[in-house]
């Protein structure tokens, strides 16, 4: 057979090179199974060293050798069970170990020689220490990397359940300890080691990525020695400490190639249990600064660290033992493995931290001043780095970073206690600063905590400012309106969250926060004053209901109510005339329920200045006059003074609309306020009927004026419905002849509107309003209370 040359290029040649080969261990391998069953041992021998002359090949790629060495490895158990076989019959063959050394070629041999030798330990048959020690000393024969790899392989294979380890293995076997296996694997797993390494530098320079890709795919070849080890039930965390990994982490270093050096670090990291892991910290850090450039030691210590804050949350495992100072190991090497090694970028410096302060949250989450300390480092390290330096990627890392305690803590009064938090937040960019914010606008929400005194207001305000006020680096470009909104109206929940069991403590921290927000900007204030109205006026009452127990409440509610008023001037200021006047509604019934007479005057207004002065459009002075209209009937501290001067400003106002329908129905409104409103001095409501049949007249003079007839219609209906809703509350002034001569009108009108689907609509209003009166009409029937309906002609 051919074994010098290249490996085949493409895929199809691999696979002929393949199934060639394998044909050729098929039939050696059923040539020797024959000559076993004849019990021709020699004959089957040869046979099978005929066989394992494939394994010689350098055609095949590294997958290729890997699928020809599986199909060889079944093959060779086969001899090796056969052996053992024969030695329980009573066959003794104290010679085979010698005559397979007379084999032509050195790799058939070292595989004959690892198979009979491994069948002898089984048996028995010479000293186990010795056959290992011979067996991994004889395998340096190969040097040809492929061919080394995996014959070290088999050598692992067959000798798993043979090696040296605890006391009763020692009864069974007689000889040699679990140090000498040890030993054994340090040796082989040296030398595999020595041949994956050697793989990179064989063949041209240009196929270096494709040598690399194969290494990796052999990477698991070297990692099994590692994991035999672990596997070794004689192997205690002192014995790990002094025996084990220190000839791991010899050969790591001195191996000088990032592959391997990262490779193996990680698989130490996977394959040994957490316990040993805590014994032997300073030493895998400390190694981790003498790894080569290229390795990617952030990796490696996110791993380790990621597997100890396991170990430590798993109740079963006892947590960390109280003797370990595992924070400061950690900080220490981590720390100096940032300054001092090349390779560690920002980036990865702020991820190692990243997981160091999970460790130290996970392991010690009372000690607030590991945190800052490590926050400390951090800002350091970004502070070393030139402004210009900085990117994106390291931006997020810094981000994720910052996000760890508040996650951790879920508690916005611990982070704002971290002195180093606020500046290390400021050194990110305005979009990521921002989206801190917000995160921890969500995580205050969500907690439902509460910020209780003036300085916990001003840090916790302070960490978002980027949310509140404009930033100088903030883009110019256009904002997302969608955005800005969820941002700001997540701020506007912030308010309901700064909240004081002392009332007096309240009121300065929302004065802390009205600083803030005033500074917001225009686009920003109709989204986070509105709720610090509503907060203050949650406190007036607070202050009413607490009126016995403080003789200056009324001073300090009228500070209050000072406080709300520049408020809403702020917001009117920047040209939100209907919010505005909104506010000074809800402030004047705020006032009303306390019963401050003049403030909820002048509150009441402010209302109607902002009405007069700055609202114009038809539309929002029809919904400002049923507001006002609605408050006014609602108050109850004015006096008949001041409540007949509103009265009549509402009434007036009402008849100045523009559109006669909207004069019509705010005048109809208006009517409300002389039936139902109520004033100081009586308490009662003031049922003046000759007041409301006076506004529904005047509201039906203005329907006549309109030109459009079925707008005319729709307002008679409209009004007949006022009428007899005072109808139904005994109104005197209301009569049966009044409600008569409005249904005529409105039945003599019907017909001229036409056939159309507004007309359609308007036929069913005055039909549902005429069922009422219907119905209404049979309830009277034999009723001696209430409104008396029977006299009433609808037709």
């Amino acid at each position: 057979m051919t074994t010098q040359g290249e490996p085949g290029s493409s895929l199809e040649d691999q696979e002929k090179l393949l199934d060639d080969a394998v044909r050729r261990v098929k039939r050696n391998a059923f040539d020797m199974k024959r000559c076993l069953d004849q019990s021709q041992v020699m004959d089957g021998v040869n046979h099978a060293g005929t066989m394992l002359d494939e394994m010689r090949t350098s055609l095949l790629s590294p997958k290729s050798y890997y699928m020809l060495y599986m199909n060889v490895s079944d093959e060779l158990m086969h001899l090796s069970q056969f052996l053992v076989d024969e030695y329980g019959k009573g066959n003794r063959m104290p010679d085979l170990y010698e005559l397979v050394q007379y084999c032509g070629n050195i790799v058939p041999r070292l595989y004959l020689l690892v198979t009979v030798g491994t069948a002898y330990i089984k048996v028995r048959e010479g000293s186990r220490k010795n056959i290992l020690r011979d067996l991994v000393e004889m395998c340096r024969g190969v040097q040809h990397p492929l061919r080394g790899l995996f014959l070290r392989n088999y050598l692992l294979q067959c000798t798993r359940l043979a090696l040296p380890d605890t006391g009763q293995d020692k009864e069974q076997y007689g000889d040699g300890g679990v140090e000498d296996s040890i030993e054994f694997i340090h040796l082989n797993f040296g030398e595999m080691n020595k041949l994956w390494v050697r793989m990179q530098y064989q063949g041209h320079s240009r196929e270096k990525e494709k040598r690399e890709k194969e290494r990796l795919e052999l990477r698991v070849l070297v990692g099994t020695n590692l994991v035999r080890l672990s596997d070794l039930q004689g192997i205690d965390a002192e014995c790990y400490k002094k025996q084990v990994l220190p000839g791991i982490l010899d050969q790591v270093i001195q191996c000088r190639d990032p592959i391997s050096q990262e490779y193996l670090l990680e698989c130490v990291i996977s394959v040994f249990p957490d316990e040993f892991h805590l014994q032997t910290l300073e030493s895998i850090l400390r190694t981790c600064q003498k790894l080569h450039e290229r390795v990617a030691i952030r990796k490696i210590v996110v791993s380790l660290l990621e597997r100890l804050i396991k170990f430590s949350e798993n109740p079963d495992s006892g947590g960390i033992p109280s003797d370990i100072l595992i924070f400061n190991i950690f900080s220490v090497e981590v720390s100096e493995l940032i300054q001092n090694h090349k390779s560690v970028a920002t980036v990865d410096g702020l991820a190692m931290l990243s997981s160091v302060l999970n460790l130290a949250l996970t392991v010690y989450p009372k000690e607030i001043s590991y945190v800052d300390q490590l926050l400390s480092f951090c800002l350091k390290c970004v502070e070393s780095v030139p402004e210009a330096d900085i990117n994106n990627i390291t931006l997020k890392e810094l981000l994720k970073l910052l996000k760890v305690p508040i996650d951790a803590y879920n508690h916005v009064l611990t982070i704002i206690k971290l002195e180093t938090y606020a500046p290390l937040m400021a050194r990110l960019g305005y979009q990521h600063r921002k989206d801190l914010s917000v995160y921890l606008c969500q995580n205050l929400i969500d907690t439902g905590i509460e910020i209780p005194t003036p300085q916990e207001a001003e840090e916790f305000l302070g960490l978002i400012e980027s949310l509140i006020k404009k930033q100088s680096d903030e883009p110019t470009g256009e904002i997302d309106p969608e955005d800005f909104s969820e941002e700001q109206n997540l701020v506007g929940q912030v308010v309901h969250r700064l909240v004081s069991p002392v009332n007096d403590q309240q009121y300065h921290v929302l004065t802390t926060a009205k600083k803030y927000f005033t500074e917001g900007g225009e686009e920003r204030l109709r989204y986070t004053l509105p709720p610090l109205v509503f907060a203050a006026m949650k406190l007036v009452r607070r202050y009413y209901a607490d009126k016995d127990a403080d003789d200056k409440w009324e001073k300090k509610l009228q500070h209050i109510f000072q406080f709300i008023s520049q408020i809403i001037h702020s917001i009117s200021s920047a040209g939100l005339s209907e919010l505005s006047l909104r506010l000074f509604i809800q402030a004047a019934l705020s006032a009303d329920r306390v019963h401050v007479e003049t403030i909820a005057y002048e509150f009441v207004s402010q209302a109607f200045m902002i009405y007069e002065e700055e609202i114009s459009d038809s539309k929002a002075q029809m919904s400002a006059i049923t507001l006002l209209v609605g408050m006014l009937e609602q108050m109850g501290s004015l006096g008949e003074e001041n409540h007949e001067t509103l009265r009549s400003k509402c009434a007036v106002t009402s008849n100045k609309l523009l559109r006669k329908s909207n004069q019509c129905r705010a005048v109809a409104l208006c009517s409300n306020l002389f039936w139902s409103g109520r004033i100081a001095e009586s308490n009662a409501h003031l049922r003046d009927g000759q007041r409301v049949v006076e506004c529904l007249r005047k509201a039906l003079k203005i329907a006549n004026q309109c030109m459009e007839a079925a707008a005319q219609v729709q307002l008679f209906i409209e009004v007949l419905n006022y009428y007899l809703y005072y109808y139904e509350k005994e109104c005197e002034s209301v009569t049966i002849q009044i409600l008569e001569q409005l249904i005529r009108k409105i039945n003599d009108s019907l017909p001229h509107l036409g056939a159309n689907e507004e007309a359609e609509q308007i036929h069913k209003h005055f039909q549902l309003t005429i069922q009422h009166v219907v119905h209404r009409q049979k309830l009277s029937e034999g009723s001696t209370g209430g409104p008396n309906y029977a006299k009433l002609k609808i037709i």
